[in-house]
């Protein structure tokens, strides 16, 4: 029997503070809830794939790692990368990687507020 895998389907970010995180996404990135989520996390109505921040599973540490997610490449598209990055600059979040000019258009990386870093790119 053959399967055929698509690709990633579904992102989620694990967090120590789900509603802090989620707060922080919506203020600064302008990401909408989803009208439905599993309980313990909050599902973003984002496109083609769904990003969720969620609780911890057992045996996560996020206070033992240097940095979430360390070796993993999340990235957001946005219409805007340059204009998104000086408001999170602004309203201080951590840049960790300025704006400068790629194949993907305009690219910088920020820290959100549980370490992660996130990646964005577009116009």
């Amino acid at each position: 029997m053959s399967t055929t895998v698509h690709g990633p389907d579904f992102i989620a970010l694990q967090v120590r503070d789900v509603e802090a995180a989620a707060r922080f996404y919506e203020e600064h990135l302008g990401l909408r809830r989803a009208p439905a989520a599993p309980p313990g996390a909050v599902v973003f109505d984002t496109r083609p794939i769904p990003f969720a921040v969620r609780g911890l599973l057992p045996g996560v540490d996020l206070d033992g790692v240097a940095q979430p997610g360390l070796g993993v490449a999340l990235w957001f598209a946005a219409d805007d990368a340059q204009g998104l990055h000086d408001r999170l600059a602004a309203a201080g979040v951590p840049v960790v990687r300025p704006p400068e000019d790629g194949p993907f258009g305009r690219v910088f990386t920020f820290t959100g507020p549980e370490g992660y870093a996130v990646t964005v790119h577009g116009g």
